[in-house]
């Protein structure tokens, strides 16, 4: 009975822990921005800053997997993380010249960045073996992410965006609590590190290189987006509160998209490329509108749309990696997918995107987007129709099931 206890009470924690880290991230992501320019930064200068994060992530990732392999005690290791994010964060946040915030950023990037890849393998480690599936977890993160977007905002518009710094530091206190209150694992799953080794062997497939290829020019605008929505909702005179409702209403059916398409969406390359397809259009259709929203509270709405371009590309692209890719080299396959949309998306994005808000403004880099979208579309378009002629068959027709390892490679 005493043993049941704890193990539900391990699980209730797992689930606060991951409310509370979802928290901390959109807070930082949807509200450090107006910080920075607050500060004095342009648009410019902003985007190269938060696309340090994905430059940092390409060697932040593999260096905390192979720690984690190596000392075999996960959630030490995220404890590690935890504490040198929170350090860093005030650090930043204290930071009184633009060197000093750069230097800092680099550092707090390499701790926080990969927090996403090591949570979810500890929640797995967790729930290994156990009747719990990760979806529950995750639900409870999209929930932190949602919740405490449209609870922060009002608390920032009264207090000021300078109180961001403490609402972070209270949401990390709270992540690091529910983690201390875990008992400690005696088995773990462990991370792999990035596999370069398979690299070679995937360029010798030009039809997944032309996934990756198409999936960048898709990606890109979504990074765009995703640094200056904030800062686009502010420029058409909305509040920190409306900034908190359009991010609440970019991921609240975020967790419902990803387990219908698990459920119902038929695993084909002509089918999955077809609905990529179809993503990719929506995402053509959401530039489009935010490029000719004239009021902050269309920016809130047309974010609703996140909800099923996001999900449901992130969901097709990681079942076509493992389709497209023969079975030996599907992990780089896997490594080299999510290289391409966190890293040289997110570094392009926030180069670029901040470039053309800068000297161009937010209308014309939304409809950059729509060009980069539109290309996206046609591309996988025509990639569905070679493949449903024949002209491409998957050397290794073994698919694999497990949803919780496309969430651990999210």
């Amino acid at each position: 009975m005493r043993e049941n206890l704890d193990k539900q009470f391990s699980f209730t924690s797992l689930k606060w822990f991951n409310f509370f880290l979802y928290g901390t991230v959109v807070l930082f992501s949807s509200f450090f921005p107006l910080y920075l320019q607050e500060v004095g930064m342009n648009k410019l200068e902003i985007g190269s800053l938060m696309s340090v994060g994905a430059l940092v992530s390409i060697i932040a990732n593999p260096f905390w997997g192979i720690w984690t392999d190596r000392y075999q005690n996960i959630r030490r290791i995220v404890l590690l993380m935890l504490t040198g994010t929170l350090v860093l964060s005030q650090v930043v946040f204290q930071a009184n010249t633009y060197e000093m915030i750069y230097v800092s950023i680099l550092f707090f990037y390499f701790f926080q960045g990969p927090l996403f890849a090591e949570s979810n393998t500890m929640i797995l480690s967790y729930i290994d073996g156990t009747r719990h599936r990760f979806s529950s977890f995750r639900l409870w993160g999209s929930l932190g992410w949602a919740f405490t977007a449209i609870l922060a905002g009002p608390v920032i518009e009264w207090a000021g965006v300078s109180v961001l710094s403490y609402l972070f530091a209270a949401l990390l206190c709270a992540a690091m609590i529910s983690l201390i209150a875990l008992p400690r694992l005696d088995h773990s799953i462990g991370i792999a590190p990035l596999p370069f080794k398979g690299f070679r062997q995937i360029f010798y497939h030009p039809f997944f290189l032309s996934f990756i290829f198409f999936g960048i020019l898709v990606s890109i605008p979504n990074t765009m987006n995703n640094t200056f929505v904030s800062l686009y909702i502010t420029e058409l005179g909305g509040s920190k509160t409306m900034i908190g409702l359009a991010v609440f209403l970019s991921s609240i059916l975020e967790v419902a998209v990803l387990i219908l398409c698990d459920r119902y969406l038929k695993r084909s390359i002509p089918v999955l490329l077809g609905w990529l397809a179809l993503v990719s259009a929506l995402f053509v259709l959401r530039w489009w509108l935010m490029a000719d929203a004239t009021t902050p509270l269309q920016v809130a709405f047309i974010q609703i749309l996140h909800c099923v371009t996001f999900g449901g590309f992130f969901y097709v692209g990681t079942r076509l990696t493992m389709l497209l890719v023969p079975k030996p080299y599907r992990s780089s396959g896997q490594a080299l997918y999510t290289l391409t949309w966190s890293g040289i998306s997110g570094i392009m994005g926030g180069v670029l995107g901040g470039w053309l808000y800068q000297y161009l403004g937010a209308q014309n880099m939304y409809q950059s987007g729509v060009f980069l979208s539109l290309i996206g579309t046609l591309g996988f378009a025509a990639m569905r129709l070679l493949a449903n002629r024949g002209g491409y068959h998957p050397q290794d027709g073994h698919l694999e099931e497990d949803w919780n390892e496309i969430e651990l490679n999210r």
